[in-house]
């Protein structure tokens, strides 16, 4: 009889989650850890992944932190090394370092921003190359650079494990009227989201189908609308689209995610895990 407890159980392994000190990287590092991995919480705000990693420790949980651009090939490398470093090995690659301008004004204090949050005010045809180009280094380029970094101890240890952020901007287009608000200059999500999260769906196919006579599986999980602050106008409009008529608590993917990182899911790779509250399903 299969012992259901030891599916989700990760001790002995090893977690690196990028955008470890976001909104939903920290929970992912909590959940990951509190499942018994030893984490490595890697994000660009250095200062902001220690204060995650130390929070963890504080709860007799083991964790190291280390800043890293996703963008810089030789910081990638460093990430990795520092992995192995504290640790010995590497089995789970959590990529949810991103770009991603959203309403709540929270997320927007906690993390770096590399585009400037004007920009959510710039129209398509006027919208800056500049800032497409850098979304894409981050989105995509930068998950590039963790993979291509995370697979080789993953291959020589025979497995391994990747899980690539996507969203439910991946799969539909944003609705843009939920970002208006009357006699306000308008509000737009940027062309690069959805863009850049649905090339993170062919990267986890392609990924998937590369290695999967290695023993790495490779999966996406998106999210939808997670409540981090943002006002009543929103959170209105949002809910009224999503089949269960809410947004989502910033604990809610943690489920999702420990399911896709352990053997729980071992007969699963190459998919995309929709945890959106119903919002795609009409």
């Amino acid at each position: 009889m299969t012992d259901l407890p030891k599916l989700f159980d990760l001790h002995s392994r090893v977690a690196v989650v990028t955008g470890g000190a976001g909104l939903l990287g920290s929970e992912f590092c909590l959940t990951l850890a509190q499942a018994g991995a030893q984490v490595m919480v890697a994000d660009l705000d250095g200062d902001g992944a220690a204060i995650t990693a130390a929070r963890l420790q504080q709860q007799g949980l083991s964790a190291h932190s280390v800043g890293v651009d996703v963008t810089d090939p030789a910081s990638v490398h460093n990430m990795v090394a520092e992995a192995l470093a504290a640790f010995g090995r590497l089995d789970i690659l959590v990529n949810s370092a991103a770009l991603d301008p959203k309403m709540d004004p929270e997320h927007l204090a906690e993390q770096p921003a590399r585009i400037p949050e004007e920009h959510n005010l710039t129209s398509f045809e006027h919208f800056p190359l500049e800032a497409w180009k850098q979304a894409l280094e981050v989105n995509l380029t930068g998950m590039f650079l963790c993979c291509q970094s995370a697979i080789p101890p993953m291959l020589a240890q025979g497995q391994g494990v990747i899980i690539n952020l996507s969203s439910i901007y991946g799969l539909a287009a944003p609705d843009q009227r939920l970002y208006t608000r009357p006699g306000q200059p308008p509000h737009y999500k940027p062309a690069y989201y959805p863009v850049t999260k649905a090339g993170v769906l062919g990267l986890t196919r392609y990924l998937a189908a590369y290695y999967g006579e290695q023993n790495i599986r490779v999966n996406a999980l998106s999210p939808g609308g997670v409540f981090n602050g943002h006002d009543d106008t929103f959170v209105q409009a949002y809910s009224a689209r999503a089949v269960l008529g809410r947004m989502a608590e910033k604990d809610e993917m943690n489920g999702a995610l420990l399911f896709l990182a352990s053997d729980a899911s071992a007969y699963m790779t190459g998919s995309n895990l929709v945890v959106d509250g119903g919002w795609t399903t009409w």
